[in-house]
């Protein structure tokens, strides 16, 4: 029950941190040109790390007061993993082509939190905390719903003012159509392979119950022995005497 507590209590912390990162994201990108206040929730990262801040705050609460998460836990830690950590990759992704192109990111301590440290963690977490179900497939179907009506409103958007929040999304920026589809697909299949091998973990190395029935085991009796068995004793007949 402690480690448990400890995981609940790293919750918590993890979603004050995501917050605080949020905040300072917001400010220090006010700075720049391309980020105006009605730009700023168009990143999927800032709508996953918002979903992942909430989850955790009521995730962390849940842990300190019961022994296990609730399957619609599981599936909505899930859910929120499969976005962020495939934002993380994404982001890496992308500064390491601008790195190639000459091309120079900024990168404040509030990205590397919300792109690479937060998700490595929920990583761990999500192998080693105690009282995770094991995921149903159905996650992954689940988890492209968000990014393919995201995707498809941003580039509606992005075509009524003129902005894309990422590269491959804007068609000046690509040679096309064609390229741009395909940089959908591979992205698509990110999400998809991250929320497959979360499912595959929870599945591999469920922590609920373990508690419950080590516990158990500890306190139960053990086998009853089986009862001694009678032998039927045979009375002895006394010789009778002839009466003289």
């Amino acid at each position: 029950m402690l480690t448990r507590r400890i995981f609940g209590w790293s919750r918590l912390l993890a979603a004050t941190i995501c917050i605080v990162a949020l905040v300072h994201r917001m400010l220090w990108g006010m700075g720049s040109q391309t980020m105006a206040s009605d730009n700023f929730f168009a990143y999927l990262t800032i709508q996953s790390n918002s979903a992942f801040a909430v989850l955790a705050l009521v995730a962390g609460v849940i842990a300190l007061r019961t022994g296990e998460d609730p399957a619609w836990l599981t599936t909505a830690r899930a859910l929120v993993l499969s976005w962020t950590i495939t934002a993380g990759l994404a982001f890496g992704l992308i500064v390491w082509q601008a790195g190639m192109r000459g091309i120079p990111i900024s990168v404040p301590w509030s990205d590397v939190m919300l792109h690479f440290v937060l998700p490595a963690w929920s990583v761990v977490a999500w192998v080693l905390g105690p009282g995770r179900r094991p995921a149903s497939w159905r996650v992954v179907p689940f988890v492209l719903l968000y990014p393919i009506v995201w995707g498809v409103f941003t580039i509606w958007r992005g075509g009524v003012i003129g902005w894309y929040p990422y590269y491959f999304l804007d068609p000046r920026q690509v040679s096309g159509l064609g390229e741009m589809g395909v940089s959908c697909a591979i992205a698509l299949s990110i999400f998809a392979l991250v929320a497959a091998s979360l499912v595959v973990l929870s599945r591999v190395h469920p922590t609920a119950g373990q508690r419950t029935a080590a516990v158990g085991e500890a306190l139960s009796p053990g086998p009853t022995p089986a009862p001694a068995r009678r032998t039927p004793v045979t009375p002895v007949r006394r010789p009778s005497h002839p009466v003289h």
